[in-house]
């Protein structure tokens, strides 16, 4: 039987520095690989979290493009380098129980979402493939089903945010939406209002507080298979 071949090594370039490393790796494991220290923009490995937004060109094109570096593949010659997850934004706060017209609302919160120039920067950053040019206008017209729909695989990597030349968050006007639809428009489940309830009655209160008394080798974890 034939030994699987090794993998061949390939040059990137991270942050500026050119480094050898086997192909097939993705940024964030060539980064390992060549002994680099990451102390941030790392989470969950899996594309979900967005805590690693990347910017990289490859040898073929020399276009700037942004990525989650933890589900892009380096490619011989290709440059890249992490970025800041977070931009400062305005800060907003806003408080549900407190409105009377989260559509109307969000005028008052994020203003700025009316100034969208159609330009799609925004949809050509997004490395989760969401039209998020799309979804902006689905807020400012009030549509926050659809809305909510385009922004549900969002991961808040704000890798749309430097690019928005209306000084847009997209990635926040999204969330925006998605909390509304589900606080204002969605059908309540009655099953879980009851939970809801018994909990805030003390229902299981007793059971908590045995389990809270045990001892950590009583409490037995089914490993995951």
């Amino acid at each position: 039987m034939n030994q699987k071949e090794n993998p061949k090594d390939i040059t990137v370039e991270i942050s500026g520095k050119k480094y050898q490393v086997p192909e097939g790796l993705t940024m964030l494991q060539a980064m390992w690989h060549s002994g680099l220290e990451l102390t941030r923009g790392v989470g969950c490995l899996g594309g979900i979290c967005g805590a690693c937004p990347a910017k990289y060109r490859t040898k073929e094109d020399t276009k700037i493009k942004t990525a989650l570096a933890c589900q892009t593949q380096v490619e011989d010659g290709m440059a890249f380098s992490l970025i800041a997850s977070y931009y400062p934004n305005r800060k907003v706060t806003y408080q549900f129980p407190e409105m009377k017209d989260p559509k109307q609302d969000l005028f008052r919160h994020y203003p700025e979402a009316a100034l969208c120039r159609n330009c799609d920067a925004c949809t050509v950053a997004c490395p989760k493939g969401i039209d998020v040019r799309t979804g902006v206008w689905k807020a400012v017209f009030g549509d926050f089903k659809e809305g909510a729909e385009l922004f549900l695989s969002c991961v808040m990597c704000s890798l749309c945010v430097p690019v928005c030349i209306a000084d847009i968050a997209p990635n926040q006007v999204g969330l925006f939406m998605r909390r509304a639809q589900g606080i204002f428009f969605e059908k309540k489940s009655p099953q879980l209002a009851n939970r809801v309830d018994e909990i805030a009655d003390g229902k299981y209160n007793a059971e908590w507080e045995n389990l809270l008394s045990l001892p950590d080798d009583a409490i037995q974890v089914e490993p995951i298979s």
